[in-house]
């Protein structure tokens, strides 16, 4: 059969492991003309998503105590919408950079049509998913300090390789939207995130609605500094109004 883009090759594996109860890596590679390589990768990153387990040659279901409840893949679902909205504003060949989070990590597989793109990130995960997809963007990390309440890299030496480029585009989350100051964050290690806004053409913020009016007293980056706000569909129309006055667009994700 002809080879399929990512997303579609991996939904079609979940089809076939739920009718056949397992499947190997050689039966795969056969069947989509790809390489073992390539379907080891495609299983990888579908255990990562909790949807299925690899075992020696193969795959097998997830057992039926392990699958997450569906209260939780409702939270997932609104995430990946807006990864899809915020995927949208990035072309091919652009520089970017995608904070750590659980948020922005959402972006990934939304990167796999995306062309010669540069990524710097400060996330051992977000690195490590970043080299599981095919078009292979070129991968650039900040190093520096690692900080447990954040998961990522922190500090002066990944400032310093941050200030060493320029890129198109930052993709960062937040702890809290404020309507006046800008968005807030629970971790006191935030300059990072302006050093990332300071050598980014356009900063992309990706937070839930629920994220509004949160009191939270640590400034990370003032709505000035901010080009486009990517959330949910629940998001207030007055506080899309308010923020729009200041200059950020928002786009509310179905």
């Amino acid at each position: 059969m002809n080879k399929r883009n990512t997303q579609q090759r991996r939904r079609a594996i979940i089809d076939m492991l739920t009718q056949a109860g397992e499947v190997s890596v050689e039966h795969l590679a056969q069947h989509f003309g790809t390489s073992e390589v390539t379907v080891r990768k495609d299983l990888a990153a579908l255990e990562d998503n909790g949807l299925l387990l690899r075992r020696y040659g193969g795959a097998v279901p997830l057992p039926q105590e392990m699958i997450v409840d569906p209260g939780t893949e409702k939270v997932s679902e609104r995430k990946q919408s807006m990864a899809k909205a915020a995927a949208d504003l990035i072309l091919d060949h652009n520089r970017i950079i995608i904070d750590s989070g659980t948020t922005t990590a959402a972006l990934l597989p939304e990167l796999s049509h995306k062309q010669g793109l540069v990524v710097m990130t400060n996330s051992l995960n977000i690195a490590n998913a970043l080299r599981e997809l095919e078009n292979e963007p070129t991968l650039l990390m900040t190093g520096g300090t690692w900080d447990p309440q954040s998961e990522g890299f922190q500090g002066q030496l990944a400032e310093q390789v941050l200030r060493s480029y320029n890129f198109d585009q930052l993709f960062i989350g937040a702890d809290g939207l404020d309507l006046e100051r800008g968005t807030t964050t629970f971790n006191e290690l935030y300059s990072l995130s302006q050093v990332m806004a300071e050598v980014a053409r356009e900063v992309i913020v990706m937070a839930e609605s629920d994220k509004l009016g949160r009191k939270i007293h640590n400034l990370e980056l003032p709505w000035e500094r901010i080009a486009y706000l990517v959330t949910d569909s629940d998001f207030p129309d007055e506080a899309k109004q308010r923020l729009e006055a200041l200059g950020v667009d928002v786009i509310r994700a179905s």
